[in-house]
């Protein structure tokens, strides 16, 4: 069972999650429910029918309205990016195809609305969920607030929009609208019982600088309005009535944050290099266009991972090959000269709404590479997409969960084919498309050796590399203490790959988490490392960290840690590094 509860001691609570946005903030709780509208109605009468698809129609202009305002709040505060959500829900909204089976079945079935609204976008729901990524499983949360808002409206419900300024919200779970709207009473923090790191809400909530903790379990019952809280968006600990020795110790924190900003903020116009002088690359993790301006800002030397399925969250399906070409040629022309990788698809099954087969485990399922090869309209049409967008000669093409050489050859057949069916069809073809794999899968790793002399690149995906290794799923709370980056396997492996692609003249980059992790630098500098992929906001951090350590002093620490057997041992080894060398 998870081990997340409160410790009391002196009145003090101390709940534990997981670290959603960074932050430091203290204050006033308030409770928010989130009321959730089931169906209350079952069947009607025939005469009924019509008016019962009248309320459903005011219902769904009144969710469109309250939308159409909360996305009008977020451009203004976030822009395009995140806006987004709304719009797709927006346009789910305007889905003739659904909304005609609706008032179809209402016609038919003589089912109340709220039953028939349920249902049907509840099977949308439950494909989310059954998706193995997080991303997708959490975008199943935004379906649910639509659904939930339309039934709300049908029974003339009201939006809670506004809470008491500058507290901390702590609930059940909070979807994106609530944290756009509340955000506007200037809220200090948020705590919730559910929910994900990789969520909506969670995301905003890191845009908008405001501190969250997710996965707190009960924690909404445990607490009432009117207590007071700090939030340690950096430890994952919410900690209800503090003593005065925790509120001091606060204090000392808050303060050492101030200078750690300010640290940051001049680090930005830094060099990438260590304090020996020895350059380093970094390049930034992306989802969206938007991002591509905070890049330069940051110093950033491209983008080492740009996750292409984030094109169609919002729409369930595949962009056609139109979308996608002007898609990606903006980001190769807002990018050039630096590199743009494309990764391609990295979907399940579920997710491109291609299946109806439900996996028994998703997770070692159709998904990745396997569906790009077994539907290739869906591979085709990226590839001619990507091709065609390459114009500036910048973007580099990256396969996920590649477990074989042959998966390799495949793809790489596949592109030449394609290549020489556009040059037939009359496109200028310039320039090469360099071809890159993810390493995520022990496979992979076994047969690295044979993997770095057919491709130009390597980025090694340590998410995914720790979940599979240690057969550990990294968005269960249940086994969260057991998924440990810096288990001696891991370590091992990113020290053979980093090795035999330096051995064969390929290039080797680390796109996952790990990367970002400031403790870990020093680990990958030692073992080799010179390219790291990390979201924007990390790279001014990771460069204060290179500026502090020298290759050699990194060499020593990663020879230590590649001998010892125990995950503690090695977590211990590099906190003492951090606190002696770096500033």
């Amino acid at each position: 069972m998870p081990k997340t509860t409160g410790k009391n001691f002196e009145g003090e609570q101390v709940f534990r999650g997981m670290k959603a946005s960074k932050g430091l903030v203290k204050g006033e709780v308030f409770i928010y429910k989130h009321h959730e509208f089931t169906p209350e109605g079952d069947y009607i009468q025939a005469s009924e029918v019509e008016y019962e698809i009248s309320r459903l129609k005011d219902a769904l202009a009144r969710s469109k309205k309250e939308l159409l305002k909360i996305e009008r709040v977020t451009q203004q505060k976030l822009g395009e990016v995140f806006s987004e959500i709304f719009s797709a829900q927006i346009m789910m909204l305007n889905d003739h195809i659904m909304l005609d089976r609706v008032f179809e079945r209402i016609r038919k079935e003589h089912k109340c609305a709220d039953v028939i609204i349920d249902e049907e976008i509840t099977k949308y729901q439950e494909l989310m969920m059954k998706a193995e990524d997080s991303n997708f499983r959490e975008r199943s949360q935004d379906i649910k607030d639509l659904k939930e808002r339309i039934i709300r409206n049908l029974h003339s419900g009201t939006l809670l929009s506004k809470i008491k300024a500058n507290t901390i919200v702590i609930s059940s779970l909070l979807t994106p609208a609530d944290v756009i709207l509340f955000s506007r009473q200037d809220i200090l923090g948020c705590a919730t019982d559910g929910g994900g790191i990789t969520s909506h809400a969670a995301l905003i909530c890191g845009s908008l600088n405001i501190p969250m903790i997710v996965g707190l379990h009960n924690v909404s019952e445990k607490t009432k309005t009117g207590d007071y809280a700090i939030i340690d968006g950096y430890t994952g600990e919410l900690i209800i009535n503090p003593s005065n020795e925790r509120l001091e110790e606060f204090d000392r924190k808050r303060e050492a944050e101030l200078e750690t900003d300010k640290k940051l903020e001049a680090s930005k116009s830094l060099t990438s290099q260590t304090k020996c002088g020895k350059p380093i690359r970094l390049y930034s993790n992306i989802d969206f266009k938007e991002e591509i301006e905070a890049l330069k800002k940051v110093g950033s030397k491209g983008v080492g991972l740009y996750r292409s399925e984030s094109l169609f969250i919002a729409s369930g399906k595949a962009p056609t090959e139109q979308e996608q070409y002007e898609y990606y040629y903006e980001l190769s022309k807002n990018t050039a000269p630096l590199p743009l990788v494309i990764r391609l698809f990295d979907v399940g099954g579920d997710k491109l709404l291609i299946s109806a087969y439900k996996e028994q485990n998703p997770n070692l399922g159709w998904r990745g590479i396997r569906i790009l090869i077994d539907v290739p309209e869906v591979l085709e049409n990226q590839i001619r997409a990507i091709l065609r967008a390459n114009i500036l000669g910048n973007i580099q093409l990256l396969l996920p969960m590649i477990s074989s050489i042959e998966e390799i050859e495949i793809i790489k057949s596949r592109v030449e084919e394609i290549r020489e069916k556009m040059i037939n069809e009359g496109y200028k073809l310039d320039h090469p498309l360099p071809l890159g794999v993810m390493i995520e899968i022990p496979a992979a790793v076994e047969i690295i050796d044979d993997i770095v002399r057919i491709v130009d690149f390597v980025s090694i995906g340590t998410n995914d590399l720790i979940q599979y290794t240690l057969a550990v799923d990294r968005n269960n709370d249940v086994v969260q203490d057991l998924y440990r980056k810096f288990h001696p396997a891991i370590i091992r492996m990113i020290s053979k790959v980093i090795a035999s692609a330096k051995q064969n003249n390929c290039h080797v980059s680390v796109c996952g988490e790990i990367a970002a992790d400031p403790i870990a630098t020093p680990l990958l500098l030692g073992l080799g490392l010179e390219d790291f992929s990390l979201v924007n906001s990390n790279i001014p951090e990771l460069k204060s960290v290179l500026s502090s350590v020298t290759i050699t002093e990194c060499q020593k620490l990663a020879h230590k840690c590649l001998s010892l057997s125990k995950v503690t041992d090695i977590e211990e080894e590099l906190r003492v590094f951090s606190e002696t060398h770096v500033d």
